[in-house]
């Protein structure tokens, strides 16, 4: 089964994000259909990880659920399509509860949640979605136990950062740069790095093909820079390297060093050799600055008023001045 980049990432966002407070299961085949569910969620009663500071996400992990995320704002026919599904499992659920004679409430039965970057006004009127508490979220009928997230419609506050992050364009980048600014010591934020981070890797080696989206790549670029730098001051504060803490192959480390070359070529063109060594030579925290200026930059003169505005200047004589 073919899967497209945003399905990966999501899915497994939600299997690393879900799987320490109960099953979670990707794929997951709807009884007596040929059609899968991308996320099934059974919360684990006895699970210890917090969960309030998850917000919207929290809010849906306490009850079993479905969950369908959608890079693109999905058609009626997928809607549907879901409803269909939800509704399939809902019937399996209740012959399985015949057949032992279990009589379980109404209230135990999944909900489908369905995530997009953006749901229309027309299809939310198609299906008589209602306006809940929480902006961008809205439910069908009580019977049909269904909630429509659409992402960019979500308040920017912490309490809806875990699904803003599933977004896209300046949702998604916003939200990626809000994880950035959480404290270092935050519980979820290296965990979100070091997922981003992984993703970056992937993309750069071309393990995922045809990921174009120049923002986001750009995001998980500074993901990789953060994430890497906290690492490797944690694996000098115990003694050990970052291979060794996190199992990060020579190869993988290597392919980061030249991670903001390549966005720097992808952003302003191809690097003369002169400002290609100057970029070599900076430091590791010079390189994490880079990787979050670069995003604000047009032209190759950016680059080089960037480099001189440097404390510590890298030797390369002979620079001709950027163009």
């Amino acid at each position: 089964m073919t899967q497209s980049p945003f399905d990966q990432l999501s899915k497994q966002y939600l299997e690393d994000f879900l799987s320490p407070i109960g099953t979670v299961e990707r794929q997951y085949e709807v009884p007596g259909e040929a059609k899968y569910v991308d996320i099934w969620f059974i919360p684990d009663r006895n699970a210890t990880e917090p969960i309030d500071d998850l917000g919207l996400l929290g809010q849906m992990a306490k009850t079993p659920c479905l969950i369908e995320p959608f890079r693109n704002p999905p058609s009626r026919e997928e809607i549907r399509t879901c409803l269909l599904k939800l509704l399939w499992i809902h019937e399996d659920q209740r012959r399985k509860r015949e057949s032992v004679e279990e009589d379980t409430p109404e209230t135990e039965a999944p909900t489908l949640w369905i995530l997009a970057s953006h749901i229309s006004k027309p299809l939310l009127k198609d299906f008589h979605a209602h306006k809940t508490r929480t902006k961008g979220v809205y439910k069908l009928g009580p019977g049909l136990r269904t909630m429509l997230v659409s992402i960019d419609e979500l308040p920017k506050i912490q309490n809806t950062l875990w699904i803003r992050i599933l977004g896209r364009d300046q949702t998604q980048t916003s939200a990626i740069r809000e994880i950035f600014d959480l404290p270092m010591d935050h519980p979820r934020r290296n965990k979100i790095l070091r997922l981003l981070a992984s993703w970056n890797v992937k993309i750069e080696t071309g393990e995922i093909e045809n990921f174009l989206e120049q923002e986001l790549i750009m995001g998980f670029s500074q993901a990789f820079l953060d994430w890497e730098e906290a690492t490797e001051q944690r694996g000098e504060q115990r003694g050990i390297s970052i291979g060794q803490q996190q199992g990060i192959s020579i190869g993988e480390r290597k392919q980061a060093r030249s991670i903001v070359l390549r966005q720097l070529s992808r952003k302003v063109g191809i690097l003369p050799e002169a400002l290609r060594s100057q970029v070599e030579q900076l430091s590791l925290e010079q390189s994490e600055a880079l990787g979050d200026a670069l995003l604000d930059f047009t032209a190759l003169a950016d680059l080089g008023s960037w480099l001189e505005a440097q404390p510590i200047k890298t030797q390369s004589p002979g620079r001709p001045p950027a163009t």
